[in-house]
Formats: structure tokens, C-alpha cells, sequence
């Protein structure tokens, strides 16, 4: 998986790890508004081209950004982007204001995909990410953010001068859900945990007051209808683990980064979601051994990453 830019942080498999990011509000909802402010960066720049290709772009430069301005200049039909830590794909070519120079582009390539949030990339470019807010999968976005809508760092590792606001093209390939979304499962709950959910789909788990199973168990609460995960795919997920004996929360993602290091940290539960579809929200339970104790597994599977 490539990076977007040495300077612009992505999600690796690394990042995307339980470690994540802080803790993230969700924003906007539905009250997302993509009026924006786009007549400044309209008079400053022309973009043609097919969206998810090399954009041809003319600046008028020298222009001044006095605040952020963009423009939808293709929507998109997929998901949007309401919460910081939601994850998405992107493809950017960014521009000084003042030269009209380009100062950097990524890729435009089919064989490998790049993986970021508004969360990571709020720290760097704080100005494209507020640009992002409530933007929809399939969409692109000119932007005009003025120098101090740009981190010190960026700047720098962009080549961009002092005072230099940036113009930045983004197609943003794709929006992953930010939970499961699909059809709720009947299951024989007997001596299994109960799951319920919060309006963000921020999951509880009860734990019965019953042993453990002594082997493995998995069950489909609810069923997405994305496709199904691959064995030689990386799962996205969100996820929470709580111990079976204690009741206490292991780890979670939720309100940090979702999660693509499920294969490594624990094969045996990542192989259980080989089949499953993507939009769908799965328990597994593992037994105590050796290595640990029992734990419950609510999982959301957001998406399937194939490695390039």
C-alpha cells in the first residue's frame, strides 16, 4: 500500500492499528451542508479532465486565499464523510497560489490504494480537511486554503514559500461506512453475549453470567450487502473486545482509527470473517487457552483491503 506523500500522512496497516488516533467526535450528520464558499477558488483556477485521472488544471496565479474556498465540481454518489475518523481513498494534486506551480501529485493508479481519514490529515492540513467535512465518495473538490489553513512541516516538505497558499484538486475515490449497516440476524443468544448499539453504532457488550464456550464461536448479527471478504484481503474494522471472565473492556477502536491489523494481532478471529460481507457486524467469541483468556469480539466490518 503506498503513502499519498512523505508529507502527507496516510494510514498505513501500522497506523490503522488498535493504537489508533485520540478520540474523534463525529460531525455534521445530517445536517451536512456542501454549499461551501467557492467563488474565490472558481476565479482562481480552471480543472478538466475524467475525475480519478491526472486533472489538467490552469491557475491564475498569483491568487490570494484570505480563508478556505471550494467547489464540488463533480458530486458524487457514494457515502459521505461524517465522522473525523471515517475512512476514504484519494487522489491529490496540489498547486502554490502564488507561482501556479505544481508541488505535488500522487499516483493516479489503479494498482495500489491509499488509505487516510480527516482525523490523520487534520494535524498537517488542517484547511483540506475542513474541506472534507461531509464531501461524498465519487466526488471532486477544488480547494483554495490559505497559508495558515497549511502545517509548518507541509509547507515545507511541499516546497510551498512562506506566506504561499496551496490550491489542491482531490477526487475522492472512495468513502468507507463508519459501521455495520444492513440486515439485523436471529441468532440463539443462549450463553452467548447480548450486543446493543448507540445512534453512531458504538456497540455494548453484556456478557452472560455463564462459562465460556470451549471452542470458538461466531455469529452474524447483523448482514451487510457489500461483497464478501476474501482470504487474501485485509479486513477494515471497527472493532471492541471485552474479556469474558471480568467484563472489562480490552481494546476498542471506536472513536480512533478503524482497525486493518486484525490478521496479525489475532489470526484465528480474522479468519472467521473470510466469507463474511462487508457491511456486516460479527461476534466471535474465543476460548481461554494458554495465551489468554476467553474474549468477545463485536466486529464491523467496513471494508476489505487487497495488498498491491
Amino acid at each position: 500500500m503506498r503513502k499519498t506523500s512523505a508529507v502527507l500522512a496516510t494510514l498505513s496497516l501500522a497506523a490503522l492499528a488498535l493504537s489508533g488516533c485520540a478520540a474523534a467526535p463525529s460531525f455534521a450528520g445530517d445536517s451536512c451542508d456542501r454549499a461551501g464558499s467557492g467563488d474565490a477558488v472558481s476565479n482562481a483556477v480552471t480543472v478538466t479532465g475524467d475525475f480519478g485521472a491526472k486533472p489538467d488544471v490552469e491557475v491564475f496565479a498569483p491568487a490570494k486565499f484570505p480563508e478556505t474556498s471550494f467547489e464540488d465540481v463533480v458530486v458524487g454518489t457514494g457515502l459521505p464523510l461524517i465522522d473525523e475518523t471515517q475512512v476514504m481513498t484519494t487522489e491529490l494534486s496540489i498547486y502554490s497560489a502564488t507561482t501556479g506551480e505544481l508541488v505535488f501529485q500522487s499516483p493516479y493508479s489503479d494498482d495500489s490504494e491509499s488509505l487516510s481519514n480527516i482525523a490523520t490529515l487534520a494535524p498537517q492540513f488542517p484547511g483540506l480537511a475542513s474541506v472534507l467535512e461531509c464531501a461524498t465518495g465519487g466526488s471532486r473538490v477544488i480547494a483554495g486554503v490559505p497559508a495558515d489553513g497549511v502545517a509548518e512541516d507541509t509547507r515545507s516538505g511541499l516546497g510551498l514559500e512562506e506566506g504561499d497558499a496551496a490550491i489542491v484538486v482531490v477526487d475522492l475515490l472512495k468513502v468507507y461506512p463508519s459501521k455495520a449497516e444492513g440486515a439485523l440476524q436471529f441468532n440463539d443468544a443462549r450463553n452467548m453475549p447480548t450486543v446493543v448499539r448507540a445512534p453512531d453504532g458504538t456497540p455494548g457488550v453484556i456478557i452472560p453470567d455463564t462459562d465460556a464456550p470451549k471452542k470458538i464461536v461466531t455469529q452474524t448479527l447483523i448482514k451487510g450487502d457489500g461483497a464478501e471478504v476474501e482470504a487474501d484481503q485485509t479486513p477494515l474494522v471497527n472493532l471492541t473486545v471485552v474479556g469474558w471472565d471480568d467484563h472489562e473492556v480490552k481494546t476498542t477502536t471506536w472513536g480512533a482509527n478503524p482497525n486493518l491489523d486484525l490478521a496479525s494481532t489475532s489470526p484465528d478471529v480474522a479468519k472467521e470473517l473470510v466469507g463474511k460481507t462487508v457491511g456486516s457486524q460479527v461476534l466471535v467469541v474465543t476460548p481461554a487457552s494458554d495465551s489468554g483468556p476467553a474474549l468477545a469480539y463485536v466486529i464491523d466490518i467496513l471494508g476489505a483491503v487487497t495488498a498491491r
